[in-house]
């Protein structure tokens, strides 16, 4: 590996282009937001070890008793933990710029051409490389959230699968008693009888019904949403409308004290040069968010970053992300962006969740 051909532009507006990105995946710049669920979701904590690990306590928050004084204290039983671990995957990307491209960065240059031109042809793969490692952090943060599992298959993966089960409690899985495609079921009762209940049993409070637009539709169009809709704006004539999801969102608040969120993500991803997008929401899962926070975004310092490889410029952005830029003349000359980052996205706090298409008495 040697410097780049442009060192000059790299050593001076590497790092600011880098950083610049991190800024606008964000979502810090307005002028283009990009939703990432898992930036939102997840803390990001750093692992010495390189593993990630999942603690689940099995229990609720007991109360304290009123004791005499002097007199000993209540013994109380100590609530089972469960706990799940493993190393921290490695992930990355590479891309490149051909001998032509190169070509007409040197002529860019010799005839003056602006300087902001020349830097958005150098740096064009900056973005798609830091982005990539953002968008594979989602599809496993999304997979792992509504199934309890993150699994990236190896037919959406160059390179190796990996699993990674975050031990979602068999208590907090439930059906639905029919299934919410027909009109005549109760989606809203589902979730109350069982997931509210059982939130309620563990003194916690769902805060959020997170769902695939499929399943909103289906629960939108039931009788039950119709009439508790209608309920809530008294309209007691024999036309219920279909509510929105704003609409049916505040009847639902004020009866259950929780909001739906459509997942609506897709995914791109890149296997043989073939892309293919991927929804990684389970169809029919509805997961219930106790929490702001569900958990971690950890991750471990890569090797690379303690032995660093000559003529090679680096920066590290959003304190996991190593950059690279550099030039190689094998087979042909050619400058390569790349990322890497060894992070895992892990779930900790408690998720209720509910297959909508699995029958369940």
């Amino acid at each position: 590996m040697e410097p780049s051909l442009f060192v000059e532009y790299v050593q001076r507006l590497f790092g600011k282009v880098s950083h610049g990105v991190v800024t606008r995946l964000n979502g810090t710049d307005a002028s283009k937001p990009v939703l990432y669920r898992h930036k939102t979701m997840l803390r990001k904590e750093y692992s010495v070890s390189g593993q990630w690990e999942s603690v689940t306590i099995n229990g609720v928050t007991v109360a304290a008793d009123y004791v005499a004084m002097d007199s000993s204290l209540p013994l109380k039983r100590r609530d089972s933990i469960g706990k799940a671990s493993g190393d921290i995957p490695k992930q990355g990307m590479e891309l490149s710029l051909n001998e032509q491209e190169l070509t007409n960065i040197d002529t860019m240059i010799a005839t003056k051409e602006p300087e902001s031109a020349i830097v958005a042809k150098l740096f064009q793969d900056t973005p798609r490389v830091i982005g990539g490692i953002y968008e594979k952090n989602e599809y496993s943060f999304l997979v792992g959230l509504s199934t309890g599992v993150t699994l990236v298959e190896d037919s959406t993966n160059t390179g190796v699968g990996i699993r990674m089960d975050y031990k979602y409690l068999p208590e907090n899985k439930f059906g639905v008693s029919k299934l919410w495609s027909d009109v005549t079921s109760t989606p809203l009762t589902d979730i109350d009888q069982k997931i509210l209940a059982k939130a309620s049993a563990d003194s916690k409070n769902v805060q959020v019904i997170m769902i695939d637009k499929p399943t909103f539709r289906n629960i939108q169009k039931t009788n039950e949403a119709r009439d508790l809709y209608a309920n809530f704006v008294e309209n007691y004539g024999d036309h219920r409308p279909i509510p929105n999801l704003t609409k049916l969102n505040a009847a639902v608040s004020d009866e259950y004290g929780y909001v739906f969120e459509i997942v609506d993500r897709g995914i791109v991803v890149e296997k043989n040069k073939q892309r293919t997008t991927v929804k990684p929401w389970a169809p029919g899962a509805v997961a219930a968010i106790t929490a702001d926070i569900v958990g971690t975004l950890t991750y471990a310092k890569l090797a690379e970053q303690n032995h660093p490889v000559d003529g090679v410029t680096y920066e590290v952005v959003d304190d996991y992300i190593l950059v690279s830029k550099y030039r190689q003349n094998k087979p042909s000359l050619s400058e390569h962006t790349s990322s890497q980052a060894r992070v895992a996205p892990v779930i900790a706090e408690t998720v209720y969740l509910m297959d909508s298409l699995t029958v369940q008495s």
